[in-house]
Parts: structure tokens; sequence; C-alpha cells
């Protein structure tokens, strides 16, 4: 346990000296304070746009403080989910590459403990950056829109993160196998079949991974109560991403 923690603290520490713990909060913060405040000076964007037909903007009607908080975590089904799949892409491929990954290896350290140590690090950031950016936006739809249950935006935001955390597994599960670009684009489509599958077959697919983005804005506009379903699948695809990196994780060379 020593050892991880170790690991775990050289993964930290290269997130700081890359600034990657300053940025993608940061991106995370802009993205999620957009869409309360593109949505309270709709009126004046569209009215600075001109050309608008007379009347228009009297049918204009101001989301709830909810459905407003519930789009700004949308924010990061794309953007978000590329960013932080960007960061990890290289987190054992690149390891991989230098040969960082053989030195480890005569180390007394396991492959589930390697593994283990750099998706603890991406857990770690995915939770700063989305806690910064929900708390900005939750910020920012309260001063302009209206309040908001703090126990749904929570609830929201943890099922949303287990969504993503998902995405990061799998590219980390890849990054094991292939080169860090190959393992970025993988994740990300197997993320995007994952959510087509979902949408297209809502209720025979409704205790997958995927469905925790719907019952995540379900929660936070409707009020609705935790589906076993898709949190159980999710840990289970993330374990079995863990454990899948740990075991390939033994071939050290990159394919040609």
């Amino acid at each position: 346990m020593r050892n991880v923690w170790t690991l775990y603290h050289k993964e930290m520490l290269e997130a700081l000296r890359s600034y990657r713990l300053i940025w993608v909060p940061a991106v995370f913060i802009i993205l999620g304070v957009m869409q309360p405040l593109t949505t309270y000076y709709m009126p004046e964007i569209l009215a600075a746009s001109g050309n608008l037909p007379p009347g228009m903007l009297e049918g204009y009607e101001m989301p709830g403080a909810a459905v407003v908080m519930a789009q700004a975590l949308g924010q990061y089904g794309i953007l978000g989910m590329l960013i932080l799949v960007l960061g990890v892409m290289n987190s054992l491929a690149g390891e991989r590459s230098s040969g960082t990954i053989e030195m480890l290896m005569v180390k007394p350290l396991t492959p589930a403990a390697i593994v283990s140590a750099k998706w603890a690090a991406q857990l770690t950031l995915l939770i700063l950056a989305l806690g910064s950016g929900a708390a900005g936006a939750a910020y920012y739809t309260e001063q302009l829109i209206g309040p908001l249950s703090w126990s749904s935006l929570l609830a929201a935001a943890g099922l949303y993160g287990l969504w993503l955390l998902c995405a990061v597994s799998l590219t980390l599960l890849f990054s094991a196998w292939l080169r860090g670009p190959s393992a970025a684009i993988l994740g990300l489509l197997a993320a995007a079949a994952m959510s087509l599958a979902q949408g297209l077959l809502p209720g025979p697919l409704a205790w997958t991974p995927a469905a925790l983005t719907a019952l995540s804005a379900d929660i936070m506009t409707e009020g609705g109560g935790l589906a076993k379903g898709p949190i159980l699948s999710a840990a289970a695809l993330i374990i079995l991403c863990l454990a899948g990196a740990s075991v390939l994780i033994r071939r050290n060379k990159l394919p040609d």
C-alpha cells in the first residue's frame, strides 16, 4: 500500500508540474459557468444580433434553475470527457514507450498497484475538475436564475462524474494496449457507442453506464431516485477495465 501511495504522489506531482491540476479545472469552470450566463443573457444576445421578427423575444421564458444546472452538467459530456480522455491517454502508453514500466516492474510493485495509482490520480483530477465546474455553475445559477436543491445537485454531479470515470477507465485500459492517440480514440468511441445504443434502446439498456447521464438530469430536474442498475454496471465496467489494464501492461512493448 505504501508503494501505491508513493506512485500516486508521483502522478499528482507530475500533474501539478504540467499544470493539469490548474488548467483542467479551469476549463471545467468555464464550461459550467457558460450555461447559466448564456441562458440569463440570451434575450440580450438575440436582440444584439438583429434581424429578429417582431415580438419574438416576448415569448422567451427563462428555464428553471434545475433545468439550467442539468444543462450545465451536460456540457461535460463531450468537451469535458474529451479533455479527461486526452489527459489519460498516455498514462500507461507513455510509460511503456519510455521503458518506465519495466523499471517499475523490477521494484516491489505489482501491475495492479501501478494501474491503481494511475487511476486514483485521474480520479482525483476528475473530482477537482467536476467539483469546481459544478460549484461555479451552481453559484451563477443561484445568483441569476433561482435556488437549487444542493442534495439533488450533489447526486446529479456524482452520477455524471461516474459516467466520466467510465470513459477515463476505458481509455486507461486501451492505453495499456495501444499508443496514446489510439487509446483516446477508442475510449471516446466506446463511450459514444454506449451512449448511442442507450439512446436508441433506452428501455432495454436502462441498466447500462450510459444511462447515468439521463439519470443525473432526472434527479436534478425531477428529484427522482437513484437507480441501482447503471451504478452497478458502471462499477463493474471500471473494475474490469482496471483488471484488464493490469494484465495488459505485462506486455512491455508497444505494437509496431
